[in-house]
């Protein structure tokens, strides 16, 4: 039976709040031990089941890792891509602040493959913007996006290091974005990737390509993003018809 506290909360949920609190303080940080089931019922004056369940509730959350034997420990930073959001976005729903380096921003003509999926011609002018993404004081993706140099004069000399691109193409250039199609499949890091990764080349990494279509239902933006595997995830609902 769920226990229940005095304002109606399942007790579960008030001690799994009470540690992402202090997760997102900064008060526990990634590898720092969490209290036990037994040490959570005793602050808390509730069963050893309640006390599992809001670790095993934080667990499925990514927000902490269950070693046998060892104990519940605060997991590292993890972003699970489950809707259309920008690399800012995603990491304020996790509770961190997003930073990047800027790579490259500048207007190039000699992607005809890229220049095709935006629906432009082979030897068009493209904005070319590359960010290493980082949270938590560690290296997180690297990301490329390509877009028309004429649609959006004077990107290069944007903010980017500091603020979202999707934020400055809606704000600064009225672009709404309504959907994207993404290729999805696993890749390794050759040298320089690795290198800005903080990983080994070779190391396994997450690539995502997307053709990101704006409400006017033209492609606008090509991102490729490689992201270490190891603090990503990909959440899929999958559905079954009736037979």
């Amino acid at each position: 039976m769920t226990q229940i506290n005095k304002n109606g909360k399942p007790a579960y949920q008030r001690i799994r709040t009470a540690i992402l609190k202090r997760i997102e303080a900064g008060q526990l940080k990634a590898g720092d031990s969490v209290d036990s089931e037994r040490e959570l019922a005793r602050i808390n004056k509730v069963s050893l089941m309640t006390a599992r369940h809001a670790l095993a509730t934080l667990e499925k959350e990514g927000m902490v890792e269950r070693r046998r034997g060892a104990g519940t420990f605060v997991a590292p930073p993890k972003i699970h891509f489950n809707k259309l959001m920008s690399y800012t976005e995603q990491m304020a729903s996790r509770g961190l602040a997003a930073g990047s380096r800027l790579l490259c921003n500048r207007v190039i003509d000699d992607a005809p493959d890229i220049a095709a999926r935006l629906a432009l011609p082979l030897n068009s002018r493209m904005v070319k913007v590359e960010r290493l993404r980082h949270a938590a004081n560690e290296p997180f993706a690297l990301e490329t996006c390509y877009l028309s140099a004429d649609d959006f004069d004077g990107l290069t000399g944007a903010p980017l290091e500091r603020g979202s691109l999707f934020s400055i193409l809606a704000h600064d250039y009225g672009l709404e974005v309504a959907h994207a199609d993404e290729e999805v499949d696993a890749t390794a890091a050759d040298a320089r990737t690795g290198e800005l990764l903080a990983l080994q080349r070779g190391a396994p990494l997450l690539r995502i390509r997307q053709v990101i279509y704006a409400t006017n239902g033209r492609p606008t933006v090509y991102m490729l993003g490689l992201y270490r595997s190891d603090r990503h995830t990909l959440m899929i609902r999958r559905f079954r018809n009736g037979i």
